[in-house]
């Protein structure tokens, strides 16, 4: 079937359903000889059009360069409604996107989610506002979440399907959850087990308690030093569970509380930020079941302190 030709870069309605055509590539190629075989009696400059006004995504990725290559397996989409919403905000960032689930890098300093006490602009309120441009009937749930001053990777579902399958089956559903942290003076052991009972204060901080006392959960931090430097250790962190600051409160217990948490026992700030990154997210896909795999840099301020 002939997809109707717009004109390029126009934007429609954002309510009206988007027309959008999709194609696997089998073989190695190129964005313009994938597109020119999937719409063979589309004019090449219409081509070229889609690619200029950001209408072409491989992937997740928003794509123009026609010379763009293509790796077999590739699902090729062309939004013949408009162009790909795209998101611009400093403080996040979408790694991936698909019709299920959308992964992002929160910056330091943004919520998660609204609280009773803060009602400020959160990572949640801009990816709805973001899914609410195409159409005002999307949604977003939160799967998860991540200190407010924690930066790193955030899942985030678009269906009430996968949020139940990724809320419900969590333990199972994630494969690796990984973080990086820099903390204060230098560890005698390579790696370690943190294994304790955790428990929330009236101050609303978590301290490691008796396992008969009141709430007190069972927490699981697995760390190994990467490399010190300068009265600092940068720290590979893996969680068997996710409890409340788990980590913060564990790295205090151990001596070595993460740098720039005055909350939690740090003397210093070098990076003038709390020093903890949700570096890899590793997950089983609530819908289409492939094991989806993320991870992130670490932040420029970590490798200037070590």
């Amino acid at each position: 079937m002939k997809p109707l030709a717009h004109k390029p870069g126009a934007h429609r309605v954002p309510s009206r359903p988007d027309t959008i055509y999709s194609r696997v590539a089998n073989i190695d190629t190129t964005l313009m000889d994938i597109l020119m075989t999937a719409f063979g009696d589309v004019r090449r400059t219409t081509v070229k059009a889609w690619m200029k006004y950001g209408q072409v995504m491989a992937g997740s990725e928003i794509v123009t360069a026609f010379n763009h290559p293509i790796p077999a397996g590739t699902e090729v989409k062309v939004n013949i409604s408009r162009p790909w919403q795209t998101l611009s905000h400093p403080r996040l960032k979408i790694v991936y996107e698909d019709d299920d689930i959308i992964i992002v890098n929160k910056g330091y300093g943004l919520l998660s989610v609204a609280t009773d006490n803060k009602k400020q602009l959160t990572a949640y309120s801009i990816l709805r506002d973001y899914v609410k441009r195409v159409n005002p009937a999307n949604k977003i749930f939160i799967v998860h979440r991540l200190d407010q001053h924690t930066s790193g990777l955030m899942l985030f579902a678009k269906s009430i399907q996968a949020k139940d399958a990724m809320q419900h089956n969590w333990n199972n559903m994630v494969l690796d959850r990984r973080y990086a942290a820099i903390v204060e003076g230098r560890l005698e052991q390579d790696s370690g087990t943190i294994d304790t009972f955790l428990a929330e204060n009236t101050r609303h901080l978590m301290y490691v308690a008796d396992e008969k006392a009141p709430d007190a959960k069972r927490a699981v931090t697995r760390w190994t030093a990467v490399r010190s430097r300068s009265g600092y250790t940068l720290m590979d962190i893996n969680l068997d569970t996710g409890r409340k600051n788990q980590i913060r409160a564990h790295m205090q217990h151990i001596g070595h509380p993460i740098a720039g948490d005055r909350r939690y026992g740090a003397k210093t700030s070098p990076a003038h930020r709390l020093c903890l990154h949700a570096r890899t997210l590793r997950f089983i896909h609530p819908i289409t079941r492939q094991d989806m795999n993320f991870s992130l840099p670490l932040p420029a301020s970590f490798n200037k302190i070590v």
